[in-house]
């Protein structure tokens, strides 16, 4: 009788480059828990599916790095606001940008959908809080009271209320009829950095940097619990669908808590880092972290996770709401939220708006919009997710099959690995190996979709790039009117649809500017560690390629902060950057190593010698 296979109750899904510089925000879909948007330092917002290698869609038109984005719960609609304060919605399906919102004075900090009707409201370091019309494109209320920036937003289940939190240590609680503050929950000690509702009892859950996670309640404006003792600050929360308890993502560990009282179900390790937001589907906790251009996806199997005083239930039940009773028999249960068979009314102007925030669309704001785009990178992802052949299905279908557990370590886990080592000519595979870690890249375009067959190691010397033919830039026909193109004409159909090259190329030149700058005031240390602090491997290439062609120019004290990145560079997949790292090196050894040899070799002095320390 064969031996049952035992599975891995937490592992990671996959890892990809999302930008072409550094991830700055990223949510999930709650609805499928298989859409994910990232918003970049390059100033786009990529779309992706969970568990597949390419992207989507990339949205275009901020001109700041994004800040904060948010998917409306039919996952039809994004919001994107970026550093300078613009905010902008996309309609997914029409594959269009849909809204420009100006007003806010400083970065957008946070931002949430309305359940039901067409709103959207805005968090921004400016302390403000907006809530926007996005049929009339204008602001219908302004919400003032935080003294520091609002660092999250979320409406109730029910559409009537918005919970803000913030860096002052407060959460609030807006009514949206009535324009006004209902309560302020104090009590945290340091900034508040995510709040979550209930999704059917008036409580109401938040999580600061001072390591607690504290729940309120919403009848009495009171709290009810406090859980203490966290690993470290609190930032991504997630309620289960029928409420029975309530996920932490903390460092590298997922905490399942329960609040009256308050206690701890269970405590399952994942080691993904500091994790940026959650959603459940299938059973399945989708988790997701970002650091510098990487977005990395996480799965916990909830059928082996205790969420209440009593065993896990069966997972094929779990995903209807129930209600959970209360741990003493006579506590009553809370109000729960009645929620609208329609869209809800709009909220009530208590005063009249400024000129400015209410006034219509300008030509301005048109040619704002025509230069925002929604480019597909992905048709067939594309359709398949926003286009569906079948109106009455979508995919991701809500009740889509979960992912494959990969079994604990043992000798299936290295026959997988064997298997997944095998070179293929498509990385978009029917069964894929969750566990299986995609190694970073240097620094490419992430929104275009990747090659379908990459060499190990890319030559230094070659007659066209690798994934690219001169013949896609070139007319299909040859036509003699085509001769007589100006400069400017050429210039402009040959960077057609490549406008996220221009962007690494752009922001690589004021990086060696950056570099280049530091370097004609004779100081060269401070220029390598100016070239290290970008964090682009290209740059310290570059800097590197000057450096060796004068070995007089090599000391130790530019060992310490080169030596690290030339690991780096002999690591990558690039031959030229291995090249220059070798090269790096000969010249270092040729330099020092007499010194070295003369180190090592000598006898211990008596007490320190301190420049031999040094050294």
């Amino acid at each position: 009788m064969a031996t049952p296979v035992v599975t891995k109750t937490a592992w990671k899904l996959q890892e990809i480059v999302a930008h072409a510089s550094n991830v700055s925000s990223l949510v999930l879909g709650k609805a499928s828990g298989r859409l994910l948007a990232t918003g970049g330092d390059d100033c786009r917002v990529n779309l992706w599916s969970i568990n597949k290698p390419n992207c989507i869609m990339s949205l275009t038109g901020h001109t700041s790095p994004v800040e904060s984005v948010r998917l409306n719960t039919p996952e039809e609609l994004i919001v994107a606001g970026s550093q300078s304060g613009s905010i902008r919605v996309w309609d997914l399906e029409a594959a269009k940008i849909l809204r420009t919102l100006m007003g806010h004075k400083a970065n957008i900090c946070s931002l949430d959908f309305h359940p039901y009707g067409e709103f959207v409201a805005s968090g921004s370091q400016d302390t403000n809080i907006k809530l926007w019309d996005i049929r009339r494109k204008g602001c219908v209320f302004r919400y003032r009271g935080h003294s520091q920036a609002v660092r999250c937003l979320r409406f109730s289940p029910d559409g009537k209320w918005l919970a803000s939190a913030a860096d002052d240590h407060t959460v609030k609680l807006w009514d949206l009829t009535a324009g006004k503050m209902m309560s302020e929950f104090p009590g945290h000690t340091g900034p508040v950095n995510v709040v979550e509702f209930h999704p059917n009892e008036y409580l109401l859950a938040s999580g600061s940097s001072d390591r607690t996670i504290r729940f309120w309640d919403l009848e009495k404006f009171q709290v009810v619990s406090c859980i203490e003792g966290e690993p470290g600050p609190v930032r991504s929360v997630l309620f289960n669908p029928d409420g029975c308890c309530l996920y932490s993502g903390c460092q590298d560990s997922l905490r399942v808590y329960g609040w009256e009282p308050e206690r701890c179900f269970d405590v399952v390790l994942v080691n993904w880092g500091k994790v940026a937001d959650l959603a459940i589907c299938n059973d399945q906790l989708i988790g997701v972290a970002f650091s510098q251009s990487n977005v990395s996806s996480y799965v916990v199997d909830l059928t082996r996770v205790t969420r209440t005083g009593t065993v896990a239930r069966d997972p094929v039940q779990d995903h209807r709401p129930l209600a959970q009773p209360p741990p003493n028999p006579s506590a009553p249960l809370r109000r729960i939220y009645e929620r609208p068979s329609t869209t809800c009314s709009k909220p009530q102007r208590v005063k009249q708006n400024s000129e400015s925030e209410r006034r219509s669309p300008s030509s301005e704001d048109d040619r704002d919009e025509r230069e925002s785009r929604a480019e597909i990178q992905n048709a067939e992802d594309y359709n398949e997710i926003f286009q569906p052949k079948n109106s009455i299905s979508r995919t991701p279908p809500r009740r889509s099959e979960p992912f494959p557990a990969p079994p604990e370590d043992g000798e299936l886990d290295a026959a997988t690995a064997k298997e997944a080592a095998k070179p293929s000519c498509a990385m978009d595979v029917q069964f894929p190996v969750p566990n299986l870690e995609v190694l970073p890249r240097p620094p490419v375009v992430a929104s275009t979709p990747a090659p379908k067959a990459e060499p190990a190691i890319i030559p230094a010397t070659r007659n066209e790039p690798i994934g690219l033919k001169a013949s896609d830039f070139l007319p299909a026909v040859k036509i003699p009117q085509q001769a007589e193109l100006v400069d400017e004409d050429a210039m402009s159909q040959i960077r057609k649809g490549h406008d996220t090259m221009c962007v690494v190329l752009t922001s690589r030149h004021k990086n060696l500017d950056t570099v280049r700058a530091v370097w004609t005031t004779g100081d060269i240390k401070t220029s390598v560690d100016s070239a290290v602090a970008i964090n682009d491997l290209s740059v310290v290439v570059d800097l590197l390629n000057i450096v060796n062609q004068k070995a007089s120019l090599w000391k130790l004290d530019l060992c310490t902060t080169v030596l690290p990145q030339i690991e780096k560079l002999l690591q990558s997949k690039y031959e030229s950057y291995v090249q220059t790292g070798c090269t790096s090196l000969k010249l270092i050894l040729q330099r020092f190593l007499p010194l070295i040899t003369d180190m090592l070799a000598a006898p211990p002095s008596v007490g320190v010698d301190i420049s031999r320390e040094e050294r």
